[in-house]
């Protein structure tokens, strides 16, 4: 009932705001201050406002967000304890090494190294540049990362 009024009272007074802009002759803003004003009225009228007012004041609400909070508490500890098992920092690296180094083919990106700009009969006629020095490799293993995507860049010639 309380909140009713209150948000009775602020469309009142919004609403007299906008009287007084327009009277200002500035018609633009008095429309936009009056629809705002008209929101808490059809709030009210809608039953939004007594549903809020209702779940706020409900200690079981409040209850009911206390579970879903310790809920989030339990999964996360859950995570870390999941993480930090098993194994060590080492192994689950080398893991995760073998896993990014299997997924995709040793020369699965090498025919498209070759020229990327020529294209048509002419390019088919010439060999394919086979990637030669392996310290070049060597180096570019923290960047294995991008290979993939250098090598379909280079396909399309970007």
């Amino acid at each position: 009932m309380l909140a009713e009024t209150i948000c009775s009272a602020a469309s009142a007074a919004g609403l007299g705001i906008a009287a007084v802009t327009a009277y200002r002759k500035r018609f633009l803003t008095a429309t936009r201050i009056a629809a705002y004003s008209l929101v808490p009225v059809g709030l009210v009228l809608t039953g939004v406002v007594e549903w809020v007012a209702g779940i706020a004041f409900k200690p079981s609400v409040w209850l009911g967000f206390g579970v879903l909070g310790l809920s989030w508490l339990l999964f996360m500890t859950t995570r870390a304890v999941e993480r930090r098992s098993g194994t060590t920092r080492a192994e689950r690296k080398a893991a995760r090494a073998a896993g990014r180094n299997e997924a995709v083919a040793p020369a699965a990106s090498a025919p498209s190294l070759g020229g990327g700009g020529a294209a048509g009969p002419a390019a088919a006629a010439k060999p394919q540049a086979q990637p030669k020095p392996k310290k070049k490799q060597e180096a570019a293993a923290p960047g294995d990362d991008f290979s993939d995507i250098e090598a379909i860049l280079k396909k399309h010639g970007i």
